[in-house]
């Protein structure tokens, strides 16, 4: 039988036992399973070591510092990799149409089809998985943070509508494969896609394929008070694409330089940043994950 280890993250918040002994029970129908809580990169470089065929039991956060890890531990080409949809938005498993319940995501694994996923690295070091967004995004993540924890996808909503609210335009240039995008009167959001979704379900790029080796770029210039509602509005449904003050685009890597400016990275907040591209590399994982 296969071997395989299942991580959980003990920094993720409450474990749903039940949810995770459902996916097991279905995992060790195919895979010699050794189950793992990590609390700290060092734990979670050591498990990772010598394994070939990995499962993230957690959501959009867990997979992240688990794939950042295998990019740092110089894993990335030699793993397979599982998810286990348990978090709160589980943007990415939506994105790969991985069922949510953990039955079934452990079945597809069990079945053993793969396909090849892109990633967004930048130039600080920090491998993507899902989504970049500064601005007006970044804000409300880190406000939705308060928030989650205690009403799950709904604390998503509230960040935005705080964010929305308090976000200043941010006075920067955008380059997408060197090319100069116009920086207009402000800029309210940038997002930097690699899957479909954010916060829970919200389509910021609906026509993005973590598969086909390029970025999917929104630029919002929807700075006034009345077009910040109506953008908020628009994005809940994906129609924010086709608005007058929305620029999309697709490309190989996107640079931001400016003013100091916030951006949020899989939901990891880095704030005080001036200068940063992001690149994605095309094929860069195997995932079990249904066919396209």
């Amino acid at each position: 039988m296969q071997t395989a280890i299942a991580i959980t993250n003990d920094n993720a918040g409450t474990t749903d036992e039940e949810a995770v002994e459902a996916a097991l029970a279905v995992l060790r129908g195919g895979y010699d399973v050794e189950l793992v809580a990590t609390g700290s990169v060092e734990e979670l470089d050591s498990a990772l070591e010598g394994r070939d065929t990995v499962i993230v039991i957690g959501g959009d956060g867990s997979l992240h510092a688990v794939v950042a890890a295998l990019s740092r531990l110089g894993r990335l080409s030699t793993v397979t990799l599982g998810l286990i949809p348990l978090g709160t938005g589980n943007d990415f498993a939506r994105a790969l149409d991985i069922p949510l319940d953990p039955a079934d995501a452990a079945q597809l694994i069990v079945d053993g089809h793969t396909i090849a996923i892109d990633l967004i690295h930048d130039d600080n070091g920090l491998t993507i998985v899902n989504a970049v967004h500064l601005g007006v995004g970044a804000e409300s993540a880190e406000r939705a943070e308060t928030w989650k924890e205690n009403l799950g996808v709904a604390g998503y909503a509230i960040g935005a509508l705080l964010g929305g609210f308090n976000h200043q335009p941010l006075d920067v240039q955008v380059s997408v494969d060197g090319l100069a995008l116009p920086a207009g009167n402000g800029v309210l959001q940038v997002a930097v896609n690699n899957g479909t979704y954010v916060g829970g379900g919200t389509p910021l790029s609906p026509a993005a394929d973590p598969t086909d080796g390029e970025l999917d770029i929104t630029i919002s210039y929807a700075t006034g008070p009345t077009e910040r509602v109506s953008y908020a509005n628009d994005l809940r449904t994906g129609v924010h694409i086709d608005r007058d003050d929305v620029m999309t685009l697709r490309g190989k890597t996107v640079s931001v330089r400016g003013e100091s400016f916030s951006c949020s990275a899989d939901g990891e907040v880095q704030e005080g940043v001036q200068e940063r591209t992001w690149t994605i590399e095309p094929a860069a994982l195997q995932m079990f994950a249904p066919k396209r």
